[in-house]
């Protein structure tokens, strides 16, 4: 009897004859197999369901401007500085080559074009992304809505206020510009309700 209660091995140091390790599992309502420990039905807990969340009452089950405008100025600097990056690499093998540089001398030009103009571009999609992520923020706080119109007024004063110090001409173009760019979105976002009106 000692023998069958000993350790089974040195990893082991509970024997299959322990008392302790005798646990039965109880069937709950319905039959349904009880945990032993921890005494609920673990099949309350449903892992190929989606994952719920628990919102306050009259909450958006989305998140709000405010909150999509942190991804929104993160991504447009990591754009940025990616594109940037490629641009600048494009252009240094481009100069490198022409000046006939070589060794290190190459390699320290090429690092000088990829991080200048990588960083040049980040900063400025950076700030884009910040304008139009502050004036959608304004607009929704101040209607009391967020909704295509807000989109629109927020491209569209992006791009006057981020070219407004070149002049009219430009100011205007940027305007312009912004105004495209956010109503092409627009008409992406919602291409399902633009087929639907068209098919009617």
């Amino acid at each position: 009897m000692e023998e069958q209660n000993k350790p089974q091995s040195v990893f082991s140091p509970y024997s299959s004859a322990d008392p302790s390790m005798n646990v039965p599992v109880t069937a709950g309502a319905a039959g349904a197999m009880m945990s032993p420990y921890l005494n609920f039905d673990p099949t309350y807990i449903n892992p190929s369901a989606d994952s719920q969340f628990i919102f306050p009452e009259g909450a958006s089950r989305q998140r709000g401007r405010l909150e999509l405008s942190f991804s929104q100025i993160g991504g447009s600097v990591f754009a940025g500085a990616a594109v940037g990056g490629l641009n600048g690499l494009y252009t240094g093998l481009r100069e490198t080559s022409a000046n006939q540089l070589t060794g290190a001398v190459r390699r320290t030009q090429m690092l000088n074009y990829i991080t200048k103009q990588g960083a040049s571009t980040a900063q400025t999609l950076g700030v884009v992304a910040l304008m139009y992520s502050v004036f959608g923020v304004m607009l929704s706080f101040g209607r009391g809505v967020d909704d295509d119109y807000n989109t629109v007024v927020a491209g569209t004063s992006t791009g006057l206020l981020y070219k407004c110090s070149a002049g009219w001409n430009k100011c205007l173009r940027g305007g312009a510009v912004g105004l495209g760019l956010s109503t092409l979105y627009v008409l992406f976002k919602s291409s399902d309700k633009v087929k639907s009106i068209m098919d009617n």
